[in-house]
């Protein structure tokens, strides 16, 4: 189960990300704090340069400190430059609320699975003890 689920897992992320993985172009990026004016305060921006632009984009993610200067790779989409993301293995392809997401479904699953198999029927339980496996033969001649 556990298998099939980090198959489907991987799966998920693999195709889901934005921008696309596949189509997406990396550049090389700098960490600068700016002050934003949105939520008036003094962030991390990834600053990087495409097509003679500049552009700064929001570098925060839960757990994830940047301090000044450190160099890092974004990724971008060339219709969509400006929502371009950094490219780090916590943050794009692993995100915090999908993983809680996925923890969770896993265990109701899991859950679910012991429920079911947990009270078999008595038909069940009689079916299981007059199974008699069949002998197969060995070399077919």
């Amino acid at each position: 189960m556990i298998i099939l689920y980090l198959v489907c897992f991987g799966c998920y992320i693999l195709y889901t990300r934005v921008p696309d993985f596949f189509d997406g172009e990396t550049s090389p990026a700098m960490v600068h704090w700016m002050y934003d004016s949105r939520s008036q305060r003094t962030i991390p921006k990834a600053l990087f340069r495409y097509n003679s632009k500049n552009y700064a984009i929001d570098a925060r993610y839960v757990f994830r400190s940047l301090p000044e200067g450190k160099k890092l790779t974004v990724i971008f989409e060339k219709e969509a430059v400006s929502q371009a993301a950094v490219f780090a293995f916590w943050g794009y392809w692993l995100r915090w609320q999908e993983v809680l997401v996925s923890v969770i479904l896993l265990l109701v699953l899991f859950q679910m699975a012991v429920i079911i198999t947990k009270n078999p029927t008595p038909e069940a339980l009689l079916e299981q003890m007059e199974y008699k496996e069949e002998k197969k033969r060995k070399y077919i001649g």
